[in-house]
Protein backbone atom coordinates (compact mmCIF):
# COMPACT_ATOMS: atom_id res chain seq x y z
CA UNK A 1 0.00 0.00 0.00
CA UNK A 2 1.37 3.43 -0.56
CA UNK A 3 1.86 5.67 2.10
CA UNK A 4 2.71 9.35 3.12
CA UNK A 5 5.75 9.83 4.61
CA UNK A 6 5.37 10.98 8.61
CA UNK A 7 8.31 13.49 8.08
CA UNK A 8 7.45 14.78 4.88
CA UNK A 9 6.83 18.07 6.04
CA UNK A 10 10.19 18.08 7.72
CA UNK A 11 11.80 17.42 4.39
CA UNK A 12 9.02 18.99 2.30
CA UNK A 13 10.27 22.51 4.20
CA UNK A 14 14.21 21.78 3.82
CA UNK A 15 13.22 21.39 -0.18
CA UNK A 16 10.91 24.62 -0.35
CA UNK A 17 13.28 26.98 1.72
CA UNK A 18 16.70 25.49 0.71
CA UNK A 19 16.47 27.70 -2.40
CA UNK A 20 18.52 30.76 -1.46
CA UNK A 21 16.14 33.14 -3.20
CA UNK A 22 13.06 31.51 -0.98
CA UNK A 23 15.32 31.29 2.45
CA UNK A 24 16.00 34.90 1.48
CA UNK A 25 12.58 36.21 1.46
CA UNK A 26 11.64 34.50 4.20
CA UNK A 27 15.01 35.99 6.35
CA UNK A 28 13.69 39.48 5.27
CA UNK A 29 10.18 38.84 6.33
CA UNK A 30 11.58 37.89 9.45
CA UNK A 31 13.79 40.28 10.37
CA UNK A 32 12.49 43.56 8.34
CA UNK A 33 15.11 43.36 6.38
CA UNK A 34 15.84 44.12 2.85
CA UNK A 35 18.52 41.94 1.48
CA UNK A 36 18.03 41.24 -2.02
CA UNK A 37 21.43 39.14 -3.19
CA UNK A 38 21.05 35.36 -2.10
CA UNK A 39 24.64 35.53 -2.03
CA UNK A 40 24.64 37.03 1.26
CA UNK A 41 23.38 33.94 2.62
CA UNK A 42 26.51 32.16 3.58
CA UNK A 43 25.04 28.19 4.31
CA UNK A 44 26.35 26.30 7.12
CA UNK A 45 23.60 23.39 6.88
CA UNK A 46 25.29 20.34 8.22
CA UNK A 47 24.05 18.03 5.46
CA UNK A 48 26.46 14.95 6.67
CA UNK A 49 25.74 15.86 10.75
CA UNK A 50 23.27 13.54 12.20
CA UNK A 51 22.54 13.92 15.67
CA UNK A 52 19.83 11.50 17.01
CA UNK A 53 19.08 10.31 12.75
CA UNK A 54 18.01 13.78 12.45
CA UNK A 55 20.27 16.40 10.00
CA UNK A 56 20.00 19.86 10.96
CA UNK A 57 17.46 21.64 8.17
CA UNK A 58 18.20 25.07 7.36
CA UNK A 59 21.01 27.15 9.15
CA UNK A 60 23.22 30.22 7.23
CA UNK A 61 25.23 33.29 7.95
CA UNK A 62 23.83 36.75 7.52
CA UNK A 63 25.09 40.17 8.80
CA UNK A 64 27.82 38.39 11.54
CA UNK A 65 24.20 36.25 12.86
CA UNK A 66 24.16 32.68 12.45
CA UNK A 67 20.86 31.32 11.87
CA UNK A 68 19.19 27.94 12.82
CA UNK A 69 15.78 27.10 11.18
CA UNK A 70 13.98 24.21 11.99
CA UNK A 71 10.74 22.11 11.06
CA UNK A 72 8.86 20.31 13.39
CA UNK A 73 5.37 18.73 12.15
CA UNK A 74 4.97 16.86 15.73
CA UNK A 75 5.21 19.42 19.21
CA UNK A 76 8.39 18.38 20.36
CA UNK A 77 9.73 20.43 23.93
CA UNK A 78 13.45 19.31 23.45
CA UNK A 79 14.08 21.34 20.24
CA UNK A 80 16.51 23.86 22.53
CA UNK A 81 18.84 20.54 23.87
CA UNK A 82 18.83 19.83 19.75
CA UNK A 83 19.73 23.01 18.86
CA UNK A 84 22.44 23.10 21.21
CA UNK A 85 24.15 20.26 19.71
CA UNK A 86 23.38 21.45 16.33
CA UNK A 87 24.96 24.90 16.76
CA UNK A 88 28.24 23.42 18.65
CA UNK A 89 28.83 21.27 15.41
CA UNK A 90 28.34 24.92 13.45
CA UNK A 91 30.51 26.52 15.76
CA UNK A 92 33.23 24.36 15.94
CA UNK A 93 33.09 24.01 11.76
CA UNK A 94 33.34 28.03 11.63
CA UNK A 95 36.10 27.97 14.66
CA UNK A 96 38.38 25.52 12.17
CA UNK A 97 36.96 27.23 9.03
CA UNK A 98 38.34 30.81 10.23
CA UNK A 99 40.96 29.38 12.35
CA UNK A 100 40.10 30.72 15.05
CA UNK A 101 42.74 30.34 18.08
CA UNK A 102 40.71 29.79 21.15
CA UNK A 103 43.82 29.28 23.12
CA UNK A 104 45.40 32.70 22.48
CA UNK A 105 44.51 35.89 24.67
CA UNK A 106 42.39 37.47 22.45
CA UNK A 107 38.94 37.12 22.50
CA UNK A 108 37.77 34.56 19.48
CA UNK A 109 34.30 36.30 17.94
CA UNK A 110 31.56 34.14 17.05
CA UNK A 111 28.45 34.90 14.95
CA UNK A 112 25.20 35.61 17.39
CA UNK A 113 22.97 32.70 17.16
CA UNK A 114 19.05 32.93 16.74
CA UNK A 115 17.45 29.75 16.70
CA UNK A 116 13.35 29.77 15.14
CA UNK A 117 11.14 26.17 15.00
CA UNK A 118 9.04 26.65 12.46
CA UNK A 119 6.36 24.32 13.85
CA UNK A 120 3.03 23.29 11.94
CA UNK A 121 1.53 20.06 13.88
CA UNK A 122 -2.29 19.74 14.78
CA UNK A 123 -1.73 19.74 18.65
CA UNK A 124 -2.66 23.52 19.19
CA UNK A 125 0.15 25.88 20.11
CA UNK A 126 0.55 29.65 20.13
CA UNK A 127 1.43 31.90 17.43
CA UNK A 128 4.79 32.49 19.38
CA UNK A 129 6.32 30.23 22.10
CA UNK A 130 10.10 30.43 23.82
CA UNK A 131 11.37 26.72 24.77
CA UNK A 132 14.35 27.23 26.65
CA UNK A 133 17.40 24.76 27.20
CA UNK A 134 16.81 25.75 30.69
CA UNK A 135 13.55 24.00 31.56
CA UNK A 136 15.31 20.25 30.55
CA UNK A 137 17.92 20.49 33.75
CA UNK A 138 16.84 18.70 36.66
CA UNK A 139 16.01 22.31 38.93
CA UNK A 140 15.43 23.83 36.44
CA UNK A 141 15.96 27.72 35.97
CA UNK A 142 16.30 27.59 40.11
CA UNK A 143 19.14 25.91 39.63
CA UNK A 144 21.12 28.81 37.81
CA UNK A 145 22.94 26.72 35.18
CA UNK A 146 25.77 28.35 33.37
CA UNK A 147 23.79 27.33 29.91
CA UNK A 148 21.01 29.04 28.11
CA UNK A 149 19.40 28.56 24.90
CA UNK A 150 16.46 29.87 23.68
CA UNK A 151 14.38 28.16 20.33
CA UNK A 152 11.20 30.49 19.23
CA UNK A 153 8.87 28.40 17.87
CA UNK A 154 6.26 29.53 15.37
CA UNK A 155 3.06 28.24 14.72
CA UNK A 156 2.81 27.98 10.93
CA UNK A 157 -0.43 26.37 10.49
CA UNK A 158 -2.52 28.02 7.75
CA UNK A 159 -4.67 30.73 9.88
CA UNK A 160 -1.67 31.37 12.16
CA UNK A 161 1.09 34.40 12.44
CA UNK A 162 -0.74 36.42 9.67
CA UNK A 163 1.01 38.97 9.63
CA UNK A 164 4.17 37.17 9.20
CA UNK A 165 2.44 34.78 6.15
CA UNK A 166 1.90 38.56 4.41
CA UNK A 167 5.31 39.50 4.45
CA UNK A 168 6.44 35.88 2.85
CA UNK A 169 4.45 34.35 -0.14
CA UNK A 170 6.28 31.20 0.00
CA UNK A 171 5.52 30.39 4.19
CA UNK A 172 1.99 31.35 3.11
CA UNK A 173 1.41 28.94 0.53
CA UNK A 174 3.83 26.46 2.13
CA UNK A 175 0.87 26.14 4.72
CA UNK A 176 -1.70 26.31 2.26
CA UNK A 177 -0.17 23.26 0.36
CA UNK A 178 0.03 21.49 3.35
CA UNK A 179 -3.27 22.21 4.75
CA UNK A 180 -4.60 20.93 1.55
CA UNK A 181 -2.66 17.79 1.31
CA UNK A 182 -3.73 16.85 4.91
CA UNK A 183 -7.59 17.74 3.92
CA UNK A 184 -7.86 15.61 0.89
CA UNK A 185 -5.82 12.58 2.35
CA UNK A 186 -8.86 13.28 5.55
CA UNK A 187 -11.93 13.68 3.16
CA UNK A 188 -10.58 10.77 0.90
CA UNK A 189 -8.55 8.31 2.22
CA UNK A 190 -7.16 7.77 -0.95
CA UNK A 191 -3.64 8.50 -0.13
CA UNK A 192 -1.48 8.64 -3.92
CA UNK A 193 -5.05 10.30 -5.65
CA UNK A 194 -5.36 12.72 -2.83
CA UNK A 195 -2.17 13.84 -2.74
CA UNK A 196 -2.02 14.46 -6.58
CA UNK A 197 -5.17 16.41 -6.91
CA UNK A 198 -3.75 18.28 -3.60
CA UNK A 199 -0.77 18.93 -5.69
CA UNK A 200 -2.89 20.00 -9.25
CA UNK A 201 -5.34 22.14 -7.43
CA UNK A 202 -2.39 24.31 -5.89
CA UNK A 203 -0.98 24.28 -9.47
CA UNK A 204 -3.92 25.68 -10.89
CA UNK A 205 -4.87 27.90 -8.15
CA UNK A 206 -1.32 29.41 -8.08
CA UNK A 207 0.27 27.85 -4.68
CA UNK A 208 3.47 26.74 -5.18
CA UNK A 209 3.05 26.76 -8.64
CA UNK A 210 6.62 27.39 -10.25
CA UNK A 211 8.17 25.05 -7.09
CA UNK A 212 5.41 22.41 -7.81
CA UNK A 213 5.59 22.84 -11.14
CA UNK A 214 9.43 21.89 -11.40
CA UNK A 215 9.50 19.87 -8.16
CA UNK A 216 6.53 17.61 -9.10
CA UNK A 217 7.74 14.09 -9.02
CA UNK A 218 10.23 14.67 -5.88
CA UNK A 219 7.25 16.07 -3.85
CA UNK A 220 5.08 13.28 -4.50
CA UNK A 221 8.30 11.08 -3.89
CA UNK A 222 8.54 12.83 -0.39
CA UNK A 223 4.97 12.31 0.57
CA UNK A 224 3.94 9.32 -1.00
CA UNK A 225 6.47 6.89 1.26
CA UNK A 226 5.28 5.89 4.79
CA UNK A 227 1.79 7.20 5.80
CA UNK A 228 -0.46 7.33 9.25
CA UNK A 229 2.24 9.16 11.54
CA UNK A 230 0.04 8.32 14.79
CA UNK A 231 0.11 4.76 14.25
CA UNK A 232 3.43 4.30 13.22
CA UNK A 233 4.40 6.46 16.60
CA UNK A 234 2.36 3.62 18.31
CA UNK A 235 3.71 0.39 16.23
CA UNK A 236 7.26 1.89 17.27
CA UNK A 237 6.68 2.18 20.85
CA UNK A 238 4.79 -1.01 21.09
CA UNK A 239 7.20 -2.69 19.82
CA UNK A 240 9.94 -1.29 22.03
CA UNK A 241 7.65 -2.75 24.86
CA UNK A 242 7.94 -6.35 23.02
CA UNK A 243 11.89 -5.90 23.19
CA UNK A 244 11.69 -5.56 26.87
CA UNK A 245 9.21 -8.39 26.91
CA UNK A 246 11.25 -10.91 25.11
CA UNK A 247 14.23 -9.74 26.88
CA UNK A 248 12.44 -10.62 30.27
CA UNK A 249 14.57 -8.36 31.98
CA UNK A 250 12.62 -6.35 34.97
CA UNK A 251 14.11 -3.00 33.37
CA UNK A 252 13.01 -3.95 29.93
CA UNK A 253 8.95 -4.33 31.39
CA UNK A 254 9.06 -1.54 33.48
CA UNK A 255 9.83 0.59 30.69
CA UNK A 256 7.62 -0.76 28.24
CA UNK A 257 4.82 -0.19 30.27
CA UNK A 258 6.18 3.29 30.87
CA UNK A 259 6.53 3.78 26.87
CA UNK A 260 3.20 2.01 26.45
CA UNK A 261 1.60 5.07 28.42
CA UNK A 262 3.99 7.67 27.08
CA UNK A 263 2.47 6.39 23.92
CA UNK A 264 -0.64 6.84 24.59
CA UNK A 265 -0.73 10.14 26.28
CA UNK A 266 1.25 11.74 23.24
CA UNK A 267 -1.25 10.35 20.83
CA UNK A 268 -4.31 11.82 22.55
CA UNK A 269 -2.37 15.08 22.88
CA UNK A 270 -2.68 15.31 19.45
CA UNK A 271 -6.12 15.68 20.17
CA UNK A 272 -5.88 18.76 22.49
CA UNK A 273 -5.70 18.62 26.42
CA UNK A 274 -6.10 15.47 28.05
CA UNK A 275 -8.37 15.39 30.63
CA UNK A 276 -6.84 14.63 34.36
CA UNK A 277 -9.55 11.76 34.86
CA UNK A 278 -8.19 10.10 31.83
CA UNK A 279 -4.65 10.75 32.26
CA UNK A 280 -4.41 9.56 35.76
CA UNK A 281 -5.92 6.37 35.26
CA UNK A 282 -3.89 5.88 31.85
CA UNK A 283 -0.50 6.33 34.33
CA UNK A 284 -2.02 4.09 37.19
CA UNK A 285 -2.64 1.09 34.52
CA UNK A 286 -0.61 -1.49 34.68
CA UNK A 287 -2.02 -4.07 32.92
CA UNK A 288 0.05 -4.47 29.51
CA UNK A 289 -2.67 -6.17 27.69
CA UNK A 290 -5.15 -3.05 28.40
CA UNK A 291 -2.38 -0.55 27.65
CA UNK A 292 -1.75 -2.62 24.31
CA UNK A 293 -4.88 -2.01 23.44
CA UNK A 294 -5.59 1.24 24.58
CA UNK A 295 -2.29 2.27 22.63
CA UNK A 296 -4.19 1.22 19.32
CA UNK A 297 -7.28 2.57 20.51
CA UNK A 298 -5.48 6.03 20.90
CA UNK A 299 -3.62 6.10 17.50
CA UNK A 300 -6.92 4.67 15.62
CA UNK A 301 -9.20 7.93 17.49
CA UNK A 302 -10.74 10.59 15.85
CA UNK A 303 -10.70 12.70 18.64
CA UNK A 304 -10.68 12.78 22.44
CA UNK A 305 -13.97 11.83 22.94
CA UNK A 306 -13.92 8.83 20.36
CA UNK A 307 -11.26 7.73 22.77
CA UNK A 308 -13.16 8.16 25.74
CA UNK A 309 -16.21 6.26 24.10
CA UNK A 310 -14.04 2.53 23.73
CA UNK A 311 -11.06 2.67 26.27
CA UNK A 312 -13.11 1.92 28.90
CA UNK A 313 -15.00 -1.02 27.27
Amino acid sequence: MTKVNKKYKDRLFRLVFGDRRRLLDLYNALNGSHYEDPDALEITTLDDAVYLSMKNDLSFLVNGVLNLYEHQSTYNPNMPVRGFFYLADVYRKYVVEYKLNLYGSRLAKLPAPKYLVFYNGRKEEPDRKVLRLSDAFQGGRNAEPCLELCAVMLNINLGRNQELMERCRTLKEYAQFVDRVRRMIAETGALESAVDRAVKDCIRDGILENFLSSHRAEVLDVILTDYNEQEYIAMEREEAWEDGKSEGLTEGLSEGLSVSREAILDLLGEHGEVPEEIRARICAESDKETLKRWTKLAAKAESLEDFTSKYGS
